[in-house]
């Protein structure tokens, strides 16, 4: 059976690591854990392209700056966009990539994706980087399309680090039982969240809710883990708590074409399908209370170009994090960052 802890600690035999220790960068050369991390980065960036290859979709070469960021995150999140100053002009760092990706959907219709950084204004914590590598893919389809693909890329991922990294990972952590079990599963649970705030028992703890929109708290998640004792998906959430782009899934635009993938010590994949009109996202824009000027762009491409599509961002750290039973994802940056602070090197 698959297992998972109700809290974030580290189970596993891997030393603890002060991750903001001021000579880090050297005190790790020698450290096992740093070896293992930058083999299994190394086996998700290849087995990504590898996948996607065959899918016949093409990377895109982005810039890391725009002035039309998907943050905020939808009033359910807490990620705000990161904003600079480039040489007077002020713009964004990309907190994800997703509409670059929708635009080069018009160029490949088999879909375009990239493994890329991403920039969230948050505080980190255990399970939280504000710098973390994404790797998105935006494909034709609608939602169910994209979650049966995202299954496929997550097994195809695992199955190439069990496939190169067993016994790094047997000898550092004590134990591939958690991936092997996944792998063993022949269909990931998908349960909508008005039957997880069911299952929840519409637990506060749990569920957030402020009488306009309700999302998981991360002990909600833990909660739902260790119900259905496997990772699953969690589909149609609020729309005011998701982002505006997300497909309405109702006339009323009550709920929204999304899903969470749960896995380890909460989302790991977020994935949703896409208004295809111009006249679905200025009803979303409206509805979120976000201004349409920086996205006319947006809206033009969906008046000239409509397309249904549906894609989805794997947050790479959160899913190492997973694999190598850890309970700091801070410990899994090679070169930490932290917003707010001058970190050195």
């Amino acid at each position: 059976m698959y297992q998972e802890s109700e809290v974030a600690t580290a189970r596993s035999h891997v030393k603890p690591v002060t991750w903001d220790h001021p000579n880090r960068f050297i005190s790790i050369i020698s450290d096992p854990l740093y070896r293992l991390l930058i083999k299994l980065q190394h086996r998700t960036s290849i087995s990504t392209f590898a996948f996607w290859e065959k899918k016949h979709c093409q990377t895109l070469h982005l810039p890391i700056t725009t002035n039309a960021v998907s943050s905020p995150m939808g009033l359910g999140s807490d990620s705000l966009p990161v904003s600079v100053d480039l040489f007077g002009q002020p713009t964004y760092l990309a907190d994800s990539m997703q509409f670059m990706l929708e635009y080069g959907c018009r160029f490949n219709e088999a879909g375009c994706f990239y493994l890329m950084p991403s920039f969230r204004g948050e505080d980190t914590d255990t399970t939280h980087l504000s710098q973390f590598y994404h790797s998105e893919v935006e494909l034709q389809g609608d939602l169910v399309d994209a979650m049966d693909v995202a299954d496929e890329y997550f097994r195809h991922v695992v199955r190439d680090v069990l496939s190169h990294c067993r016994s790094d990972l047997e000898q550092l952590v004590g134990t591939c039982e958690h991936l092997d079990a996944v792998l063993a599963i022949e269909t990931y649970p998908r349960i909508t969240f008005e039957q997880a705030d069911s299952i929840l028992g519409h637990n506060p703890e749990h569920i957030k809710d402020n009488g306009k929109w309700r999302t998981l708290t991360r002990p909600g998640e833990l909660a739902l883990i260790q119900h259905f004792q496997s990772p699953l998906w969690v589909t149609h959430w609020d729309h005011l708590s998701v982002p505006f782009y997300q497909a309405y899934a109702d006339e009323d635009g009550y709920t929204a074409c999304n899903a969470d993938f749960l896995l380890g010590f909460g989302e790991v994949i977020g994935l949703g399908e896409r208004h295809e009109s111009e006249a679905e996202v200025r009803r979303a824009l409206a509805q979120h209370d976000v201004a349409a000027d920086p996205y006319q762009w947006y809206l033009d491409m969906k008046k000239h170009y409509p397309m249904k599509t549906a894609g989805f961002g794997m947050g790479v750290e959160r899913f190492l994090l997973w694999v190598l039973d850890h309970g700091d994802i801070r410990d899994l940056q090679l070169l930490p960052r932290a917003n707010g602070r001058n970190i050195i090197p």
